[in-house]
């Protein structure tokens, strides 16, 4: 008999994984297939909240489309549906470099698919010019 709590704690530490794996590598669209059907963003909090995939793929594409971008996972947790994780971003467009180091909160459903996600991060001081 499978542990349920153990199958979820796996599947989203493989999500999270994916996730960052996949700001670096992946499409818009292969980030939004982590999302269940429905879900919320908040990026950064306090920004309006995206709830169709049109605008997690618009959102996404942000990042996806631009000259370099790539992500690396500096620490994550899981408890019950939940992660929580800190990352690098490194993008650039043109001469223009950027970096930052959010914090996100993201619960799961049953599946594994991201119900929610909620990035702590403040443009004002956390986006850096490089």
């Amino acid at each position: 008999m499978a542990d349920t709590a153990t199958d979820l704690t796996a599947a989203i530490n493989a999500a999270v994984d994916t996730y960052i794996d996949l700001l670096t590598n992946g499409t818009p669209e292969q980030i939004a297939d982590l999302y269940a059907e429905t879900f919320s963003v908040e990026d950064p909090i306090g920004a309006p909240l995206r709830t169709t995939r049109d605008e997690l793929v618009e959102f996404y594409g942000l990042i996806c489309n631009l000259d370099e971008h790539k992500a690396t996972l500096k620490w994550k947790k899981v408890a019950g549906n939940t992660a929580v994780f800190e990352f690098h971003l490194f993008t650039k467009a043109g001469d223009a470099g950027f970096e930052i180091q959010p914090v996100d909160v993201m619960v799961f459903d049953e599946n594994g698919k991201v119900s929610s996600m909620r990035a702590v991060w403040d443009p004002a001081t956390d986006l850096k010019q490089v």
